[in-house]
């Protein structure tokens, strides 16, 4: 081959190289920045998928009930859990009975009425009362007549003029009737007759306690049975709490320890109170003892039996809290939304309300509220909706899917 031809080869092959070189280069920058603004984009729309606008207007504000407030500082950390019910000592309670037979004359008090201790409930009609009476005033007269009978045989005695048998017997006799009249006296009082009145076949049956009626076992005309209750009251005042802690815990209980608690039945009540006492043996045939705690803030309306969530705080630490309605999770993330007071608009008919939603991390929850930790900053008097924020970010889902703003 001529030196020339190999010349016009080698030339060609060069070309063709560096064409080649030129084309895939082109190439691998547009794949670089096609892959470089797919992650643009992916950051974009996370940008977008925590930080998000939603816009009210004061009619839907005002119809989703939308409550606005702050952190609460709550101790959610350092406790024990436990539950209980409310309970009544014996000594707030009583049964109200005679102890005689007779009839109901009259009942003066309803249930759930209130009745001061030494007040008339119910008047009973019985003939004893008036033998009971009858047989008071001949002891009281016999007990004077033996009374005076006994010092003049004490004189003779002393002077020797009557026999020592004759002063015995006397005197046995005086303190019998003594005994009598002092027995009978007691059985008056217990009975609430006046022994010195006149004498009657009714009597009233007075409240051993203050406090409220809650049973009534009888009604007009109802024979009356030795010991059997007539009716019931109860003194709510001194209601007290028993949690049933168990034994791996126990340890960790004080007398003094605070205590804080929701009735089963009332989420949004909470009520505080303090360690009194611990119990020193297991209830029933469980490995659980009672712990008694004092209600600070009875100003409730509570009955003996209701059931609560307690939790004894071990600790002193407080946490910034909201409550449970105000936290909303998507995506597997936590939300909570914050009213922006500086961008209040107003079309032409009516007030605009924008909400932002921010993330959050939370931690413990524990009767009704939850641990909340900012992942952004906000004002620290910023009102964050505290009820209503899945009516909130239902209306967020609504406007993503109609083409809703966000920024």
């Amino acid at each position: 081959m001529k030196k020339s031809n190999i010349l016009y080869i080698a030339v060609a092959l060069l070309v063709l190289i560096i064409a080649l070189y030129f084309v895939f280069r082109d190439k691998s920058e547009v794949n670089h920045e096609g892959h470089d603004h797919t992650e643009k984009e992916v950051v974009e729309k996370e940008k977008v998928a925590t930080i998000k606008e939603v816009e009210l207007n004061e009619a839907q504000f005002k119809a989703a009930n939308i409550q606005l407030g702050t952190f609460s500082k709550k101790n959610l950390s350092e406790v024990i859990e436990a539950n209980g019910y409310t309970k009544l000592p014996p000594q707030n309670q009583a049964d109200v009975s005679v102890q005689t037979t007779g009839i109901i004359k009259s009942i003066l008090f309803k249930e759930g009425q209130y009745v001061n201790k030494g007040q008339t409930l119910a008047t009973i009609e019985s003939p004893e009362f008036a033998r009971l009476q009858e047989a008071y005033l001949t002891s009281k007269s016999n007990l004077n007549y033996l009374k005076l009978e006994f010092e003049r045989q004490k004189t003779l005695n002393e002077e020797e003029v009557n026999s020592k048998k004759t002063f015995q017997k006397t005197k046995s006799d005086y303190e019998i009737e003594k005994a009598r009249y002092n027995s009978l006296q007691m059985q008056l009082n217990v009975f609430n007759i006046n022994a010195n009145g006149e004498a009657t076949a009714t009597v009233g049956v007075k409240a051993p306690i203050s406090g409220y009626v809650t049973t009534i076992n009888i009604k007009i005309g109802s024979n009356v049975e030795i010991g059997k209750p007539l009716l019931s009251i109860v003194d709510n005042s001194k209601l007290h709490v028993d949690l049933l802690v168990y034994e791996k815990d126990l340890y960790k209980i004080e007398v003094g320890q605070t205590v804080r608690f929701i009735f089963t039945n009332q989420n949004e009540v909470e009520i505080t109170g303090k360690v009194f006492s611990i119990g020193k043996a297991f209830e029933n045939d469980t490995k659980a003892v009672a712990v008694h705690v004092e209600i600070a803030n009875n100003n409730q309306k509570l009955i003996s039996g209701m059931y609560v969530n307690a939790l004894i705080n071990l600790g002193t630490k407080e946490v910034f809290a909201l409550p449970e309605d105000a936290i909303v999770k998507a995506d597997g993330r936590a939300y909570i939304f914050v009213l922006e007071e500086g961008h209040e608009e107003k079309n032409e008919t009516e007030k605009m309300n924008h909400f932002q939603r921010i993330e959050v991390k939370t931690g413990t929850t524990q009767l009704g509220y939850t641990q909340v930790t900012l992942l952004q900053k906000i004002e620290p008097n910023a009102k964050i909706v505290l009820k209503g924020a899945y009516y909130v970010q239902s209306h967020l889902l609504k406007s993503e899917g109609g083409g809703g703003h966000a920024h």
